[in-house]
């Protein structure tokens, strides 16, 4: 017999693993039961795994695997308001950005077109970056030396920095930042997120420009930086 919150927290990382092939953070499990902190979901996930419904792998982040669901399981989980950022793609195991081949850089002409390597998340990251979907013509003037790419922007964590659900964001790309850059980062190889590059000691933090999110803070070798923002693209319809 579980209790409410254990069954709804089992139902979620479910429907979450169906939806994305990743389990959630346990940032986005306590958003999604309305906790006040994480000490609850371990407390949950524990009692979960004793009862044989989950079961935590090893060396592994985020690594969990659902067993079995209660006997009277619907489909159906009310989210209470949560929506994650989830990135549209194949489900399993994602794939870092791949390099987006140089474009050229017409002398004659005022646009160039850049790779659309799909959307990243701006809120709670979920899945990494999908390959190149299509391109958009970028004014020559908005890029820098070296190669670039553009992502869609999914989430609003970066709203204070300008930057909102729906743009089109100019990346440049790269493997190093200076604190304070716009970066995209690519957490433990399968977590693709837009957010401000900080160093805290030998760590890296992942600020957003939202009061509403947390500062995520990592081992400096579970980051990868695999660009840095150099402008955006909005409609406005």
């Amino acid at each position: 017999m579980l209790t409410r919150k254990q069954q709804e927290l089992l139902l979620f990382i479910h429907e979450r693993m169906k939806e994305s092939g990743i389990p959630p953070s346990f940032d986005e499990m306590k958003d999604a039961l309305d906790l006040a902190s994480k000490s609850g979901i371990h407390r949950l996930i524990t009692a979960l795994e004793e009862r044989g419904f989950i079961r935590r792998l090893p060396n592994r982040a985020r690594a969990l695997e659902v067993i079995k669901l209660p006997e009277a399981y619907t489909p159906s989980l009310p989210r209470r308001g949560f929506s994650p950022s989830v990135i549209e793609g194949g489900v399993g195991k994602p794939q870092p950005v791949a390099p987006p081949k140089p474009q050229p850089q017409p002398a004659n002409d005022t646009s160039v077109a850049v790779p659309v390597m799909g959307r990243i998340a701006a809120g709670v990251p979920i899945s990494a970056i999908q390959n190149n979907t299509h391109e958009i013509s970028v004014p020559a003037e908005m890029l820098t030396t070296g190669e670039h790419y553009a992502l869609e922007v999914k989430g609003d964590s970066m709203i204070e920095a300008g930057i909102l659900d729906g743009d089109t964001v100019i990346i440049r790309n790269t493997s190093s930042a200076t604190p304070g850059d716009i970066v995209v980062a690519l957490v433990d190889d399968e977590e693709a997120t837009l957010k401000r590059f900080r160093r805290k000691g030998a760590s890296i933090a992942l600020e957003a420009a939202n009061p509403a999110y947390e500062t995520r803070i990592f081992a400096a070798d579970r980051v990868k930086v695999q660009g840095k923002l150099i402008g955006l693209i909005r409609r406005y319809h």
